[in-house]
């Protein structure tokens, strides 16, 4: 496999550039005439760190790697525009399978109105992704960052938690632990369980949700890549507030009590620490939570009050029995893993 030929190969799968884009993947370097505001964000991908080619297709971990970053601008209120992939390429991987790879970008790409504008190709001893996307809206303003949250705001996020936790537990169960698959189902996943591991392998960044929170008045906003006690407390640490969070509230996952219970691990505490749900978090004035909920579920989502915002600092997670859990989630140098 030549560089230059699979290059080749790469661009025959890429749509013509959009109406931002004047050059796109072929030059030095792309051309944008992007008008208004534009927000950037960088997230990166690794073997044997965030995903297993014996557990995830090359297409899932394309469309995983476009979907991590992508979240990134739908916590800001965002629209998606284009997008730069740098891609490791290791030796037993042929040039098949990387354009089986790009499969996946391109087609997160054509669902979420992405533009594949360029990225680079080098040798790599593991399979990475180092994805750029970049953002538009039509003025600075627009955009929603983490620092906007208020003592008497109300905290609401968009979807279910846990399904990305649980589908872990499904594709890594803890040493010692029976298998997790369904009993009647033959040594495969059943329906509840398949859709928990597309959750882990197959995230869905909440794009036009995170558009129709910032319309409808949020003022603080983050996506749940890490986990809802980690990244609550980014929220409050910015917004210099302490967020308190109701465990019974929270919107679970079906099937994530039953994977959960299995492994040992309380469902509540699975769907606040497990991350990479990808879903939103957000802090609005009580009064526009209405408004809001009515516009997230024009996308096709829910939107779930569970806390609110008040005098203080850090995030507290009340459980049903009144005892209070320690916020936690993912840490990238914490600790190895293979998610």
């Amino acid at each position: 496999m030549g560089e230059f030929e699979l290059l080749a190969r790469i661009r025959e799968r890429l749509q013509p550039p959009g109406p931002r884009v004047r050059l796109g993947s072929g030059d030095d370097a792309a051309v944008t005439i992007p008008g208004g505001a534009t927000v950037t964000s960088v997230d990166a991908l690794v073997e044997g760190v965030h995903f297993s080619r014996d557990k995830s297709s090359l297409a899932q971990i394309g469309t995983k790697a476009l979907a991590t970053a992508l979240s990134d601008l739908a916590a800001m209120g965002a629209e998606a525009g284009e997008a730069y992939v740098a891609l490791g390429v290791p030796p037993d991987l042929d040039e098949d399978g990387c354009l089986e790879l790009l499969d996946g970008l391109v087609a997160l790409a054509a669902e979420t109105g992405t533009e594949l504008a360029g990225g680079d190709v080098t040798r790599s001893p593991a399979l990475s992704l180092a994805v750029t996307v970049v953002g538009h809206a039509a003025q600075a303003e627009d955009l929603i960052t983490r620092a906007g949250a208020r003592s008497g705001h109300v905290l609401a996020v968009t979807g279910e938690l846990g399904g990305a936790g649980a589908g872990l537990l499904l594709l890594e169960p803890p040493t010692g632990q029976r298998s997790y698959f369904h009993p009647d189902s033959g040594g495969k996943y059943d329906r509840e369980q398949a859709q928990l591991v597309a959750r882990q392998l197959e995230p869905q960044p909440r794009l036009a949700a995170g558009r129709a929170l910032a319309a409808a008045g949020a003022a603080a906003m983050i996506d749940l890549s890490d986990g809802l006690g980690g990244d609550a407390g980014h929220v409050a640490a910015a917004s210099g507030v302490k967020l308190q969070i109701e465990a019974a509230s929270l919107p679970l996952a079906a099937g994530v009590a039953e994977v959960a219970s299995a492994a040992g691990q309380d469902p509540l505490e699975l769907a606040t620490s497990g991350g990479e749900d990808y879903e939103l978090l957000a802090a609005l004035p009580a009064e526009r939570l209405g408004e809001a909920a009515a516009a997230v579920a024009a996308t096709g989502t829910k939107l779930t009050r569970i806390g609110a915002v008040v005098a203080g600092e850090g995030v507290e997670i009340r459980l049903p029995d009144g005892r209070l859990s320690k916020p936690a989630g993912f840490d990238q140098l914490d600790r190895p893993t293979s998610r």
